[in-house]
């Protein structure tokens, strides 16, 4: 099912995929890459749904920017120039996922694949109490220069290729610092040989974005046991 929802000031679409059975249902917001929501995300939205989770592919772009090629580097880094706006923008996601009949608003997550990453990251850097976890797939880690971080609430969950040009190993280091000093509760998965987009099997540039089937699923297994520790 797709909903709309307002998130800053866009007008933005959101893929809803609802688990069986009555509800409230634990929530997993998905953040696309920087293509935005594609068939990839809805499949994972689809795969969570039937594991319990009520999972909601949010929107960076706003519903009238779909299927956006080349030019969605451009719509991305707009947002990355002004990290203030792309935190209304996922706050705005996160008060529409809790809205959302049959949500448990306690129980929400949040997980996001390459510049998705950095949304995920993002919202947990707000410090809000309201998202239990939060999940980094290849992620994009430089911090959003906001002023001084809040202490970081949600757990993470960070699973990067330890290979991958978008974030080097020195970029790593800077993160787990970064959020030991904001006290978060906070875990990394680095897989050797693997580089960006790691989860995407379209992705097939070798040695700066390409699919690695057993860094996939190891990635899979981990992000499984940390949703059912943090919304147990």
């Amino acid at each position: 099912m797709r909903f709309e929802y307002r998130a800053g000031e866009l007008t933005c679409e959101a893929y809803v995929a609802q688990p069986a059975g009555a509800g409230p249902h634990p929530v997993i917001m998905i953040a696309p890459t920087v293509r935005g929501p594609t068939q990839l995300e809805e499949a994972k939205a689809d795969a969570l749904a039937t594991q319990g989770y009520l999972a909601i592919v949010i929107d960076h772009y706003g519903r009238d920017k779909r299927d956006l090629g080349e030019a969605a580097f451009a719509e991305m880094n707009v947002l990355l120039a002004d990290r203030a706006r792309l935190r209304r923008q996922l706050l705005d996601a996160l008060a529409f996922a809790r809205s959302l009949e049959n949500a448990d608003r306690d129980r929400v997550a949040i997980i996001g694949y390459c510049f998705g990453g950095l949304c995920a990251l993002d919202l947990a850097r707000t410090g809000t109490d309201q998202v239990k976890g939060a999940v980094s797939f290849h992620g994009i880690f430089s911090r959003p220069e906001l002023g001084p971080q809040p202490p970081i609430a949600a757990k993470l969950l960070v699973l990067h290729g330890w290979d991958d040009p978008l974030a080097t190993p020195d970029d790593v280091l800077g993160l787990t610092r970064e959020l030991t000093d904001a006290g978060a509760d906070w875990q990394l998965h680095a897989y050797g040989h693997t580089v960006h987009g790691f989860t995407n099997p379209e992705a097939s540039v070798p040695g700066r974005v390409l699919y690695n089937a057993a860094a996939d699923a190891r990635a899979n297994t981990a992000l499984s046991g940390f949703l059912k520790e943090v919304l147990a």
